[in-house]
């Protein structure tokens, strides 16, 4: 029995699958995270850029 179950947890340590499978994992999650915060500063970039635009058209009296 004991014997059989070293056997299994051997077979299972050579099987790099599952290995590779958390690797695409783990880089899939950092890719959306940097992905993410990248977005995220982009939209706050782009936000402060109209909010300002609509600022100086309403100082001039430019409403078109």
């Amino acid at each position: 029995m004991k014997n059989s179950i070293r056997k299994i947890f051997l077979k299972l340590r050579e099987d790099e699958r599952g290995a590779t499978l958390v690797e695409y994992g783990i880089a899939l999650f950092v890719a959306v995270v940097v992905g993410g915060t990248v977005l995220t500063g982009l939209a706050n970039v782009t936000s402060d850029n109209f909010s300002d635009a609509v600022s100086a058209s309403t100082r001039t009296g430019n409403t078109d």
